[in-house]
Protein backbone atom coordinates (compact mmCIF):
# COMPACT_ATOMS: atom_id res chain seq x y z
CA UNK A 1 0.00 0.00 0.00
CA UNK A 2 1.49 3.34 -1.00
CA UNK A 3 2.19 6.38 1.58
CA UNK A 4 -1.11 8.50 -0.67
CA UNK A 5 -3.42 5.38 -0.23
CA UNK A 6 -2.35 5.51 3.57
CA UNK A 7 -2.84 9.34 4.04
CA UNK A 8 -5.78 9.23 2.18
CA UNK A 9 -7.70 6.04 4.49
CA UNK A 10 -6.18 8.25 7.23
CA UNK A 11 -8.36 10.94 6.39
CA UNK A 12 -11.32 9.60 5.77
CA UNK A 13 -11.26 7.87 8.98
CA UNK A 14 -10.90 11.46 10.85
CA UNK A 15 -13.60 12.66 8.49
CA UNK A 16 -16.28 9.98 10.13
CA UNK A 17 -14.79 9.95 13.44
CA UNK A 18 -15.05 14.09 13.75
CA UNK A 19 -18.59 14.26 13.96
CA UNK A 20 -19.35 11.55 16.99
CA UNK A 21 -16.52 13.35 18.99
CA UNK A 22 -18.08 16.42 18.87
CA UNK A 23 -21.44 15.38 20.15
CA UNK A 24 -22.25 17.09 23.53
CA UNK A 25 -22.19 14.82 26.37
CA UNK A 26 -26.06 13.67 27.60
CA UNK A 27 -26.83 16.10 30.52
CA UNK A 28 -27.55 13.95 33.48
CA UNK A 29 -31.29 13.17 34.45
CA UNK A 30 -33.35 10.57 36.20
CA UNK A 31 -36.32 8.24 34.86
CA UNK A 32 -38.80 7.01 37.81
CA UNK A 33 -41.70 5.69 37.23
CA UNK A 34 -45.29 6.12 38.89
CA UNK A 35 -48.60 4.35 39.83
CA UNK A 36 -52.52 6.02 40.42
CA UNK A 37 -55.45 4.12 41.28
CA UNK A 38 -58.81 5.31 42.89
CA UNK A 39 -61.07 3.30 43.70
CA UNK A 40 -65.04 3.49 42.60
CA UNK A 41 -67.89 1.71 42.80
CA UNK A 42 -70.01 1.09 39.32
CA UNK A 43 -72.89 2.75 38.54
CA UNK A 44 -73.43 0.83 35.31
CA UNK A 45 -74.53 -2.88 35.00
CA UNK A 46 -73.97 -4.72 31.83
CA UNK A 47 -75.40 -8.11 30.73
CA UNK A 48 -75.61 -10.43 27.80
CA UNK A 49 -78.74 -12.54 27.44
CA UNK A 50 -81.22 -14.25 25.53
CA UNK A 51 -82.83 -17.49 24.65
CA UNK A 52 -81.78 -20.83 23.55
CA UNK A 53 -84.74 -23.03 21.25
CA UNK A 54 -84.45 -26.70 19.96
CA UNK A 55 -87.02 -27.84 17.40
CA UNK A 56 -86.97 -30.74 14.72
CA UNK A 57 -87.26 -28.41 11.96
CA UNK A 58 -84.99 -24.90 11.59
CA UNK A 59 -88.35 -22.80 10.62
CA UNK A 60 -89.78 -24.18 13.66
CA UNK A 61 -87.12 -23.74 16.19
CA UNK A 62 -86.76 -20.04 14.70
CA UNK A 63 -90.52 -19.25 15.05
CA UNK A 64 -90.53 -20.91 18.93
CA UNK A 65 -87.46 -18.25 19.23
CA UNK A 66 -89.31 -15.67 18.51
CA UNK A 67 -91.90 -15.71 20.49
CA UNK A 68 -90.18 -16.27 23.40
CA UNK A 69 -87.97 -13.39 22.98
CA UNK A 70 -90.53 -10.93 22.06
CA UNK A 71 -91.54 -11.44 25.63
CA UNK A 72 -88.11 -11.45 27.19
CA UNK A 73 -87.85 -8.33 25.62
CA UNK A 74 -90.92 -6.58 26.48
CA UNK A 75 -89.89 -7.54 30.15
CA UNK A 76 -86.73 -5.42 29.66
CA UNK A 77 -88.81 -2.25 28.31
CA UNK A 78 -91.02 -2.56 31.40
CA UNK A 79 -88.62 -2.57 33.42
CA UNK A 80 -87.75 0.55 32.40
CA UNK A 81 -84.39 -0.07 30.67
CA UNK A 82 -84.65 1.98 27.42
CA UNK A 83 -84.17 0.92 23.44
CA UNK A 84 -81.07 2.49 23.02
CA UNK A 85 -79.51 0.24 25.72
CA UNK A 86 -80.57 -2.64 24.51
CA UNK A 87 -79.18 -4.42 21.36
CA UNK A 88 -79.16 -7.54 19.60
CA UNK A 89 -75.26 -9.16 20.11
CA UNK A 90 -76.05 -12.71 18.52
CA UNK A 91 -78.16 -14.66 16.45
CA UNK A 92 -77.28 -18.24 15.26
CA UNK A 93 -79.28 -21.14 13.82
CA UNK A 94 -77.42 -24.33 14.11
CA UNK A 95 -78.24 -27.55 13.40
CA UNK A 96 -78.06 -30.18 16.35
CA UNK A 97 -76.63 -33.78 15.80
CA UNK A 98 -76.60 -37.36 17.78
CA UNK A 99 -73.24 -38.53 18.30
CA UNK A 100 -72.43 -41.92 18.50
CA UNK A 101 -72.00 -44.15 21.05
CA UNK A 102 -68.65 -45.19 20.24
CA UNK A 103 -65.90 -43.33 18.72
CA UNK A 104 -65.13 -46.21 16.51
CA UNK A 105 -68.55 -46.88 15.58
CA UNK A 106 -69.11 -46.01 11.67
CA UNK A 107 -72.26 -44.83 12.16
CA UNK A 108 -72.59 -41.20 10.93
CA UNK A 109 -74.26 -38.60 13.65
CA UNK A 110 -77.91 -37.94 13.32
CA UNK A 111 -79.20 -34.88 12.50
CA UNK A 112 -82.17 -34.41 15.80
CA UNK A 113 -83.05 -31.06 14.61
CA UNK A 114 -81.97 -27.12 14.99
CA UNK A 115 -81.22 -24.59 17.51
CA UNK A 116 -81.66 -21.17 17.63
CA UNK A 117 -79.85 -18.80 20.18
CA UNK A 118 -80.78 -15.39 19.72
CA UNK A 119 -78.60 -12.73 23.05
CA UNK A 120 -79.12 -9.11 23.91
CA UNK A 121 -76.73 -7.04 24.87
CA UNK A 122 -78.32 -4.55 27.82
CA UNK A 123 -76.87 -1.48 29.93
CA UNK A 124 -78.53 -0.40 33.04
CA UNK A 125 -77.80 2.45 35.52
CA UNK A 126 -80.61 1.61 37.30
CA UNK A 127 -77.85 -0.92 39.29
CA UNK A 128 -79.48 -0.98 42.53
CA UNK A 129 -82.71 -2.99 41.15
CA UNK A 130 -80.43 -4.80 38.39
CA UNK A 131 -81.26 -8.02 40.47
CA UNK A 132 -85.05 -7.77 39.65
CA UNK A 133 -84.37 -7.21 36.04
CA UNK A 134 -82.15 -10.34 36.10
CA UNK A 135 -85.36 -12.19 37.60
CA UNK A 136 -88.04 -10.40 34.97
CA UNK A 137 -85.91 -11.42 32.01
CA UNK A 138 -86.14 -15.06 33.19
CA UNK A 139 -89.88 -15.54 34.33
CA UNK A 140 -90.40 -13.76 30.39
CA UNK A 141 -88.27 -16.93 29.35
CA UNK A 142 -84.80 -15.97 29.31
CA UNK A 143 -82.88 -19.38 29.25
CA UNK A 144 -79.19 -18.25 28.72
CA UNK A 145 -77.68 -15.15 31.00
CA UNK A 146 -73.91 -15.56 29.55
CA UNK A 147 -72.13 -12.50 31.23
CA UNK A 148 -72.19 -9.89 33.63
CA UNK A 149 -69.93 -7.11 34.10
CA UNK A 150 -69.84 -3.66 35.80
CA UNK A 151 -68.62 -0.20 34.06
CA UNK A 152 -68.32 3.44 35.33
CA UNK A 153 -69.58 6.29 33.83
CA UNK A 154 -67.22 9.09 34.49
CA UNK A 155 -64.46 6.63 33.77
CA UNK A 156 -62.26 9.50 32.07
CA UNK A 157 -63.46 12.15 34.75
CA UNK A 158 -62.22 9.20 37.57
CA UNK A 159 -58.78 8.20 35.20
CA UNK A 160 -57.65 11.76 35.58
CA UNK A 161 -57.29 11.62 39.24
CA UNK A 162 -55.59 8.39 38.43
CA UNK A 163 -53.35 9.97 36.60
CA UNK A 164 -52.65 12.87 38.90
CA UNK A 165 -51.78 10.54 41.44
CA UNK A 166 -49.42 8.68 39.24
CA UNK A 167 -47.38 11.88 38.66
CA UNK A 168 -47.47 12.89 42.31
CA UNK A 169 -45.97 9.01 43.06
CA UNK A 170 -43.79 9.81 40.15
CA UNK A 171 -42.23 12.82 41.64
CA UNK A 172 -42.15 11.67 45.23
CA UNK A 173 -39.99 8.87 43.99
CA UNK A 174 -37.87 11.06 42.36
CA UNK A 175 -37.23 13.48 44.95
CA UNK A 176 -36.14 10.66 47.26
CA UNK A 177 -33.77 9.54 44.99
CA UNK A 178 -32.13 13.17 44.22
CA UNK A 179 -31.97 13.63 47.86
CA UNK A 180 -30.01 10.81 48.46
CA UNK A 181 -27.82 11.34 46.19
CA UNK A 182 -27.17 14.81 46.73
CA UNK A 183 -28.27 16.49 43.96
CA UNK A 184 -31.78 18.53 43.00
CA UNK A 185 -34.45 18.03 40.98
CA UNK A 186 -34.62 20.08 37.67
CA UNK A 187 -37.12 20.38 34.60
CA UNK A 188 -39.47 17.30 33.49
CA UNK A 189 -37.76 16.63 30.07
CA UNK A 190 -39.87 14.03 29.09
CA UNK A 191 -43.59 12.14 30.00
CA UNK A 192 -44.74 9.27 29.17
CA UNK A 193 -48.11 7.42 29.81
CA UNK A 194 -47.40 3.97 29.81
CA UNK A 195 -50.68 2.22 30.83
CA UNK A 196 -54.57 3.04 31.94
CA UNK A 197 -57.44 1.26 32.17
CA UNK A 198 -59.70 -0.64 35.39
CA UNK A 199 -59.45 -3.96 37.22
CA UNK A 200 -62.92 -4.30 38.12
CA UNK A 201 -65.30 -7.47 39.21
CA UNK A 202 -66.24 -9.24 36.18
CA UNK A 203 -68.67 -11.89 37.27
CA UNK A 204 -70.01 -13.80 34.45
CA UNK A 205 -73.80 -16.60 35.68
CA UNK A 206 -75.10 -18.92 33.92
CA UNK A 207 -79.17 -19.04 34.37
CA UNK A 208 -81.65 -21.51 33.92
CA UNK A 209 -85.47 -20.88 33.60
CA UNK A 210 -87.39 -21.37 36.89
CA UNK A 211 -90.15 -20.78 39.28
CA UNK A 212 -89.21 -17.43 41.14
CA UNK A 213 -92.44 -16.25 42.38
CA UNK A 214 -91.97 -16.60 46.10
CA UNK A 215 -88.19 -16.32 45.65
CA UNK A 216 -86.43 -13.12 46.69
CA UNK A 217 -84.77 -10.88 44.00
CA UNK A 218 -81.74 -11.96 42.30
CA UNK A 219 -78.80 -10.78 44.62
CA UNK A 220 -76.14 -8.50 42.89
CA UNK A 221 -72.90 -7.53 43.96
CA UNK A 222 -71.43 -4.82 42.19
CA UNK A 223 -67.74 -4.28 44.61
CA UNK A 224 -65.72 -1.66 43.33
CA UNK A 225 -63.33 -1.06 40.47
CA UNK A 226 -59.95 0.23 41.05
CA UNK A 227 -59.10 2.71 37.93
CA UNK A 228 -55.20 2.77 37.21
CA UNK A 229 -52.23 4.77 35.80
CA UNK A 230 -49.06 4.37 35.12
CA UNK A 231 -46.31 7.04 33.79
CA UNK A 232 -43.25 6.93 33.32
CA UNK A 233 -41.04 10.85 34.11
CA UNK A 234 -37.54 12.12 33.00
CA UNK A 235 -36.46 15.18 34.76
CA UNK A 236 -33.22 16.77 34.54
CA UNK A 237 -30.86 16.77 37.39
CA UNK A 238 -29.47 19.99 38.83
CA UNK A 239 -26.13 20.26 41.24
Amino acid sequence: MSPKTITCLVGAMAFWAGPAAAEPPSPPSIVVSGEGMVAVAPDIALVTSGVVTRAQTADAALKANASAMTKVLAAIRQAGVEDRDVGTSGLSVQPVYEQPDSMSSERAPKLTGYEVRNLVSIRSHAIDRFGDLVDAMVQAGSNQIESLTFDVSDRETKLDEARRAAVADARRKAELYVAASGTKLGPVLSLEEQSEGYDGPVRPFAARAKMMDAAPATPIARGEQELRSRVVVRWGLQP
